[in-house]
């Protein structure tokens, strides 16, 4: 278990140099997490040790959304005012979300002839 927490932090300290370095408009943790894919995805396959405790992490990922309630919370009053246009937006941000991963899927996938589709 301590190999794979070792793992994502040396990731995610070397995602932090190359984000500083670069002067990249992206967290260094996300730069560490596209380079833990990369490097998973050439390696073909998940240490043990790392699948244990990213699945603790993705048990407890609730607990992450506790700071933003607490945010929501403190700008009530600024909430009242522009809730209307708040909801449209993330409703807007929703749609567009969803509509980019499937371009993105269809992209990853490639055209398919009718003939390979599954009939109704």
């Amino acid at each position: 278990m301590i190999r794979g927490l070792v793992t994502l932090l040396v990731f995610q300290g070397l995602g932090e140099v190359i984000a500083r370095a670069l002067s990249l408009p992206l967290p260094g943790p996300v730069v560490g997490l596209c380079l833990l894919l990369a490097a998973l995805h050439l390696r073909g396959r998940v240490d043990p040790d790392l699948d244990l405790v990213a699945s603790g992490f993705c048990t407890h990922l609730g607990l992450l959304f506790v700071p933003a309630a607490v945010g929501v919370v403190m700008f009530l009053p600024e909430l009242r005012e522009h809730g209307l246009i708040v909801g449209a937006i993330l409703a807007i941000s929703v749609v567009l979300a969803m509509a980019a991963a499937a371009l993105v899927l269809r992209a990853v996938r490639g055209p398919r002839s009718r003939a390979s589709r599954p009939s109704p």
